[in-house]
């Protein structure tokens, strides 16, 4: 078997869906697993809908999540540049080798120019839907002599160039994933080859790359199922081998319709920006649409490329459910670094105006503090700010029914009497004190267990429950404490 190679071929026309990562996902488990190459082209032969800076975002994305790949199109020193034998990778600067492939498609009688005007498109296309038929060209200039068409390019008239289909053809071909398909030529359109534009359509690019490159197998969503029949017959109509179709299941919502932006977070860098880890992400999307043998969930880069066989890939739509992310993504919190959240948390903090960057500078340890202390209950890095919100609040106001309750107790006023009076013989809290603080409150006071440390806890922090004590003590500091426990002494 020749050397596999695969291709991830996004069009620059917005920021990276999650489904397009899922996809170039399985193209770099399947290259990686079978010591292939995996490469990255850019498909932008539809200019009316490019994004000014969508080439840089993918690729931005796709290094963010740790996909690897080993040709097409890079940036280096804020500049887009290509690497590989196969260039270029960007569409539309390969207009003139389309235009050799489809001048060759219409010598050998497999596509003809169109002259058809958008007003009589729009026309047939309303009186088809009106009959209930499906909206397809119905060959008008397709009988036009090849003599008379040249003739009329050359007088400069406006046209396409449309694929030839013979009429009744069955288009057989067999998908990884799905099996083996057959579809009739009655059921395919003459499909557009080339726009007036002189830009290629999809259709045609793709196969003149795909050839050219030497891909082995197209791994793309199941949208492109439908136009495969097309690909299939223009590699008939070249005399070129034709590849491996693997059509991946969509990505769908709760739903189950396709993930869309007008339900919320769609791009990768929404979830990036929203503190999710790239390991996070990475994990829990390969397995929408793909489980190993071992139905394990919690993988490495790694052990995904090991077991990875398409084999294992659904037929079905794969439910992307954000509370598995947040599941999975909290995993790879837990298991990092306390310095890595705790750097990944400053922006958010800063953002939320909680700190500033000097501060972030002068303060680290008492930040890495804060981060451990919530650490182990984060589901995304961004929710931190809610979660040491009660440390940075002025004022702060008990509202749950039990912590006002906890204050009700007879002993409370001696308590926070008590904690005042131990807080006079101390500058500041450090860590070392903080852990003895309690312990000496209730020698004082003579008060104990749940009657001391849950009034306390309600009286500094203004919830019955939450993280270590010791870290609160630490994290608020003397003057903090001082001025919450004489609010509350106040409001009793």
């Amino acid at each position: 078997m020749s050397e596999v190679r695969v291709r991830f071929a996004p069009s620059p026309t917005g920021y990276l869906h999650i489904g397009g990562l899922r996809t170039a996902l399985y193209n770099y488990f399947f290259a990686r697993n079978n010591k292939g190459k995996f490469i990255l082209r850019i498909e932008d032969t539809d200019q009316t809908r490019l994004v000014e800076d969508a080439i840089e975002n993918l690729i931005k994305s796709l290094e963010w999540a740790g996909v690897e790949y080993d040709e097409g199109v890079f940036v280096e020193n804020h500049q887009i540049v290509q690497k590989g034998e196969y260039g270029p990778y960007i569409q539309s600067q390969r207009l003139d080798i389309y235009k050799k492939y489809v001048d060759e498609l219409i010598e050998k009688g497999h596509a003809y120019y169109c002259f058809c005007s958008k007003d009589r498109l729009d026309h047939l296309r309303d009186e088809q839907k009106i009959k209930g038929l499906v909206p397809k060209y119905d060959g008008f200039c397709k009988n036009i002599s090849l003599e008379e068409a040249k003739k009329r390019v050359a007088a400069g008239e406006e046209h396409v160039v449309r694929l030839k289909l013979p009429h009744d053809l069955d288009i057989k071909f067999h998908d990884l994933v799905r099996g083996d398909i057959v579809i009739n030529t009655k059921d395919i359109d003459d499909q557009v080859l080339l726009k007036s534009d002189g830009f290629p359509t999809y259709h045609m690019a793709v196969v003149v790359d795909d050839h050219l490159m030497k891909i082995t197998h197209i791994v793309r969503g199941e949208e492109w199922l439908p136009s495969t029949p097309k690909h299939i017959y223009l590699y008939d109509a070249f005399g070129w081998e034709k590849p491996e179709y693997v059509h991946l299941p969509t990505v769908l919502n709760k739903d189950r319709k396709k993930l869309s932006k007008r339900q919320g977070d769609v791009s990768v860098d929404d979830f990036r920006l929203k503190g999710y880890l790239p390991e996070g992400m990475v994990n829990y999307l390969a397995l929408v649409g793909w489980s190993p043998d071992d139905n394990e969930e919690i993988l490495t880069m790694e052990e995904m490329v090991e077991k990875f066989t398409f084999e294992r890939v659904s037929k079905t739509g794969g439910i992307f459910d954000k509370d598995k992310l947040d599941w999975v993504n909290g995993h790879y919190i837990r298991s990092s670094s306390v310095e890595r959240i705790t750097d990944l948390a400053i922006p958010y903090l800063i953002e939320a105006g909680y700190i500033d960057q000097e501060f972030a500078e002068n303060n680290y340890e008492w930040l890495q503090v804060l981060v451990d202390t919530v650490k182990e209950s984060l589901s995304t890095v961004m929710e931190v700010v809610e979660k040491v919100k009660f440390i940075f609040d002025d004022e702060l106001e008990i509202v749950e029914e039990g912590a006002k309750n906890l204050l009700k107790g007879e002993q409370v006023p001696e308590l926070l009497n008590g904690l005042l009076e131990e807080l006079k013989n101390v500058e500041e809290i450090d860590m070392e004190y903080a852990k003895t603080f309690m312990k000496t409150v209730q020698k004082s006071t003579g008060i104990k267990g749940k009657n001391l440390f849950m009034p306390t806890r309600v009286a500094i922090s203004g919830s019955e429950h939450g993280p270590e004590m010791v870290n609160i003590l630490y994290l608020l500091g003397k003057d903090k404490i001082i001025k919450r426990v004489n609010k509350v002494l106040n409001d009793l």
